[in-house]
């Protein structure tokens, strides 16, 4: 795994004028909150805490069972190992957190700049398979604003990343817009599509409950080569072997759960870039590794990207929610 030094990226350059008032600002938990669970790939049970953190810090895990400097786990695109079923990072000392998009997807979603994430595993804790119990988490613990500027990655110029019939795209826009379009031989997903535009609010009632998914047949593959070990019907919406059933007793969640998930899987993996995107992600059949291979693309061609502060009234402020209201449920840890 090459790593940058200092990754082209950081969470926010020191360019970002603390002093500038007419710009959004950056935002981080309120308070801490935790939560414990299974790892989806693993099986093993993992505590969790969401700390809040320093402006220009960016998000970052820190493995309570790891001691020393290299317990830090930076969540950028620089750091992404394996991509086989998720995004695993791993940093110099080659500790490695997994499974790390829901939860990136839900902080994206809420417009959280910084946060410390402590774990004692390797692995985010797979919860029901969405992102709605790490927003719920969010929304308990409550945001704050920072002093800080929020900054942005603005895209310039159309940049690709293709494998075979797979694509993955990001071109210029005014805010963050999503499309996907998937194609399966099941019959039971087949061909789906869905866009959005990641205006405020919209994360959360779209995409945010949209599980993981996976198919009967592939379960003992998968199992044999360290994967979905605490994968269930519990965190997962399983297809049967005919391809044509849903298995889960509750049914899907939206008629399109599989496209929507494959979106939250994208936004997730996107914020990887150390700050939101002001763009429009086009995926066709993508998935960890493209998605990956797309920022490596932007990040790579210097005329293809820029910095920019977010402007109040814009539409990237559009998808930054004001502060959650008060939840009726004590924060934990």
């Amino acid at each position: 795994m090459k790593f940058i030094a200092a990754d082209v990226v950081s969470a926010f350059p020191q360019s970002a004028d603390p002093s500038d008032r007419t710009a959004v600002r950056q935002r981080t938990l309120k308070t801490a909150i935790g939560c414990t669970g299974i790892g989806l790939h693993s099986g093993a049970k993992v505590t969790m805490t969401l700390q809040p953190a320093e402006a220009g810090t960016g998000i970052r895990f820190r493995r309570t069972d790891v001691k020393g400097r290299g317990a830090i786990v930076p969540a950028l695109w620089s750091h992404v190992g394996d991509t086989r079923m998720n995004s695993c990072l791993v940093n110099e000392a080659g500790v490695q957190i997994g499974t790390v998009e829901h939860l990136l997807s839900a902080l994206a979603g809420s417009g959280i700049d910084n946060c410390l994430i402590e774990i004692n595993g390797a692995e985010v804790p797979v919860m029901d398979g969405s992102a709605a119990p790490f927003l719920f988490l969010i929304e308990c613990a409550g945001t704050v604003e920072q002093t800080a500027p929020r900054r942005a990655i603005r895209v310039l110029k159309a940049v690709s990343a293709t494998d075979g019939d797979k694509t993955a795209t990001l071109s210029p826009a005014s805010g963050f817009s999503v499309r996907f379009d998937i194609d399966f031989a099941s019959q039971a997903i087949a061909r789906q599509s869905f866009a959005l535009a990641m205006t405020r609010g919209a994360f959360k009632s779209e995409i945010s409950r949209a599980r993981t998914f996976g198919f009967e047949q592939e379960v003992a593959w998968l199992r044999a080569n360290g994967l979905a070990r605490g994968g269930s019907l519990d965190n997962a919406v399983v297809i049967d072997s005919t391809g044509t059933k849903v298995l889960n007793d509750d049914g899907l969640r939206y008629g399109d759960e599989f496209v929507r998930h494959k979106i939250l899987d994208a936004v997730g993996d996107l914020y990887l870039a150390g700050a939101p995107i002001l763009g429009h992600f086009h995926g066709v059949r993508s998935g960890h590794a493209l998605n990956n291979r797309l920022l490596q693309a932007l990040f790579a061609d210097q005329t293809a990207w820029t910095w920019t502060t977010i402007a109040p009234g814009s539409a990237a402020a559009q998808a930054t929610p004001a502060s959650a209201p008060a939840l009726a449920l004590a924060a934990n840890g």
